[in-house]
């Protein structure tokens, strides 16, 4: 056998052999995913539920596409503030819906209020119930969006702890 040949087949190998096993129809672990257009985001939601149900937390649907510069800029405000990326996957179950021209999803889109602009974001509790749209323009500040305006944002919407 060829030495490069023998060579490329273990690296394809190595690489398929260290990379993280993803189920199919789980919703993205993080709100660092990307918008993906091939996903089925009714499959995601009810993948989010039962994770939602299962540890306590609501589901925020984070709606874009990969062609918006403010949810690059949303998501990189989550990389560069730890604290409010614990924050948001401490409290929510984080789904990405893709809308761009390869994938509008429109039908799943249409059980929620009419989005004026991206990214967009809907709040639903544990159990996928509608209970808040969100303009993310509003929690904009120049360039980018206000890590103080996000959390304020995120802990009015956090489902609340229960008290003893």
């Amino acid at each position: 056998m060829n030495i490069r040949l023998l060579l490329s087949v273990m690296l394809i190998a190595l690489v398929f052999s260290v990379a993280p096993a993803r189920q199919e129809g789980a919703p993205p672990a993080t709100v660092h995913a990307k918008f993906d257009p091939t996903r089925d985001p009714a499959r995601d939601l009810k993948d989010a539920i039962a994770l939602a149900q299962k540890t306590g937390r609501r589901i925020l649907l984070d709606v874009g596409g990969e062609w918006c510069i403010w949810c690059h800029r949303l998501d990189s405000l989550y990389i560069r503030n730890p604290e409010l990326d614990k924050y948001l996957n401490d409290h929510y179950v984080v789904v990405k819906v893709n809308v761009s021209k390869e994938n509008k999803n429109e039908a799943f889109l249409a059980q929620y209020p009419k989005i004026p602009g991206y990214p967009h974001l809907f709040v639903l509790d544990s159990d996928g119930k509608f209970l808040h749209s969100q303009d993310t323009g509003v929690l904009e500040s120049g360039k980018g969006h206000d890590p103080a305006k996000v959390l304020g944002f995120l802990q009015e919407w956090a489902k609340p702890v229960k008290k003893l």
